[in-house]
């Protein structure tokens, strides 16, 4: 058994949370906010200075406004090594949370994700030589949602049912490097399919996109067909459509392949296309159910077309990565304002941690990175010495569930 160190790491001349957010260009922060005008209304609390009050609260898990002013002002001296970033009051950091747009936070995340994947060390890239990459050398995003429970006594704009608020994360993930590629923060009320178009604007020619049978709308599925875009998702049972013919099985879980046209007037004028309709065998909690995929390529084998929906399963990985180590639980603020920010902050912070175990060889789970950064973040500790040497047992993570993991989303 290899013996483990427990020496400290180098010392630093900066802690690990300016370590953290060094991560960030210098001056994309006051730029963006100049732009979506964010810079003119801050007086004494400085956008920056909003940022890093929102990161501390992420990987601290802060339960609420005074948990995060409190501990910032304690370290008062700290922050303002955070390139002049000063500890906030009570009443500054709700107002700037209620108050300045959230578009500043969303566009943070893009352009940081996009500086990220500039830098030369392969991020962007992803693992594209495993599993169900390997088989199909392409651009492939997951698109799907996930519901953020809040108070519903408390935020009224997020009605969801009679008793219950929610806003919803609509997301394009991708499968090869598992980074979120694009992302809508709204209410819960919405159908997904009305957004299905907006999250695959950005898909080009010869992607492959996964989606779940909530995003089926017919119209959109010819739009992509026409775009050259490949696509993979359920058929939902009411569909009416007619067989054209019967294709050749293979496998020992499919169990009929047919080549189809929709056959409901109101949708068939628009979408005359030919698709592929498979049937097959998916083990579910140790039964077998029966599964209806529908498909716009009709080269693949009905085997593989089975295989590339059970990856959408990672993007339900992915959320439960999030929603269980990043602070999506207790919001620093009730309106829909406060709450993006707390979101979009929760992305940000969820790429920079991956960028820095894509960097420094990482090789344990997500949610012990996120423990290690929690517990350091005032040590004055070199963050890539720390990482590469911190562990109490041996092993090894991959941050993509496994491909051969028998698990849907909605069972």
């Amino acid at each position: 058994m290899k013996k483990q160190t427990h020496a400290s790491p180098i010392r630093s001349p900066f802690s690990v949370l300016r370590q953290l957010c060094n991560l960030i260009p210098p001056h994309l922060v006051p730029k963006l906010a100049r732009e979506t005008g964010v810079d003119a209304k801050a007086r004494t609390f400085s956008p920056w200075s909003h940022l890093v009050s929102l990161i501390y609260a992420q990987h601290t898990h802060a339960i609420g406004l005074n948990d995060v002013c409190d501990a910032l002002r304690l370290h008062s001296g700290l922050p303002v090594t955070l390139r002049g970033a000063t500890p906030p009051s009570r009443n500054n950091l709700s107002h700037a949370n209620k108050e300045r747009d959230a578009a500043l936070a969303e566009k943070i995340f893009r352009a940081v994700l996009a500086h990220l994947q500039t830098l030369p060390s392969g991020f962007a890239r992803g693992n594209r030589g495993k599993g169900v990459a390997r088989r199909f050398k392409r651009v492939i995003p997951v698109v799907d949602s996930t519901t953020i429970q809040l108070v519903a006594s408390c935020m009224d704009w997020a009605k969801h049912r009679r008793r219950q608020a929610a806003a919803k994360c609509h997301l394009r993930l991708d499968l090869h490097s598992f980074l979120p590629r694009f992302a809508i923060i709204d209410t819960a009320r919405e159908n997904d399919a009305l957004r299905s178009r907006e999250l695959c604007a950005g898909i080009r020619s010869g992607e492959i996109v996964l989606f779940d049978k909530a995003y089926l709308d017919f119209l959109h599925l010819f739009d992509l067909d026409q775009r050259g875009v490949c696509w993979v998702t359920r058929a939902k049972d009411n569909m009416a459509y007619a067989i054209l013919g019967e294709l050749p099985v293979t496998g020992a879980k499919v169990l009929r392949a047919e080549l189809i046209v929709l056959s409901n007037p109101a949708v068939a004028k628009d979408c005359p296309g030919l698709w592929r309709r498979v049937v097959a065998l998916v083990e579910i909690e140790g039964k077998e159910q029966e599964m209806v995929f529908l498909t716009n390529n009709l080269e693949w084998s009905p085997a593989s077309v089975a295989d590339l929906y059970r990856n959408r399963w990672s993007i339900e990985a992915f959320f439960k990565q999030i929603k269980q180590t990043l602070q999506l639980a207790d919001f620093l603020g009730h309106s829909a304002t406060a709450v993006r920010w707390q979101v979009w902050t929760a992305r940000l912070v969820y790429v920079l941690l991956r960028f820095l175990a894509f960097l420094h060889g990482w090789a344990h789970s997500f949610t012990r990175l996120f423990t290690v950064v929690r517990t350091s973040l005032w040590r004055r500790w070199d963050l890539p010495d720390l990482l590469r040497r911190y562990g109490t047992g041996d092993g090894s993570f991959r941050f993509i569930a496994p491909p051969q993991q028998p698990c849907f989303a909605g069972f």
